[in-house]
């Protein structure tokens, strides 16, 4: 147990910092939103997270593979629903992302049955979206003068640590 709680911090750390670099390069490149760049930014996003769970499972291919997968459906839940909910088509792309990752993790990198794979996908993306809506604001009320990536990093690390724990505490190796 105590292993996959460091495991799930070190890769809330790890995801913190994918993320925070994301959002520094949108703001560096001072690019504009478009859906082929959030698609992309999702597939790079969720390649490392996916990767990250490949190698702790010893298949890091198949991680990687399914985090850009999962990635590109996560952001397309997004472009399809943000025409009508704005930015709160974000939390359905989470959850999306979540039951996702859940399912790469419990049944392609650990060969595990859906069911349970699908429950530690949904605790995951309830208890990782509670932390993500409380996050919000990184985006929805930016700061002025730019990002403050310390805060950004710190954010996102918060964000994605109870995911991580929910897919990770208590499962079989």
């Amino acid at each position: 147990m105590m292993m996959a709680i460091v495991q799930a911090l070190v890769g809330g750390v790890l995801l913190g910092a994918v993320n925070t670099f994301g959002d520094f390069f949108w703001e560096w490149m001072n690019l504009r939103h478009r859906v082929a760049y959030g698609v992309a930014h999702g597939a790079l996003l969720l390649l490392c997270l996916g990767l990250y769970l490949g190698i702790l499972a010893g298949r890091p291919l198949a991680g990687a593979i399914g985090g850009i997968v999962s990635g590109t459906v996560a952001a397309c839940v997004f472009y399809a629903l943000a025409p009508a909910m704005r930015l709160a088509a974000m939390f359905p792309a989470w959850v999306a992302l979540w039951l996702l990752i859940g399912l790469l993790d419990g049944v392609v990198l650990r060969k595990g049955r859906a069911a349970p794979a699908l429950a530690r996908g949904a605790i995951a993306a309830v208890a990782s979206g509670l932390a993500f809506y409380a996050i919000s604001g990184i985006w929805t009320n930016p700061a002025p003068g730019g990002p403050r990536y310390m805060v950004n990093f710190a954010s996102w690390t918060f964000a994605f640590i109870p995911g991580f724990v929910a897919l990770l505490a208590g499962r079989r190796a």
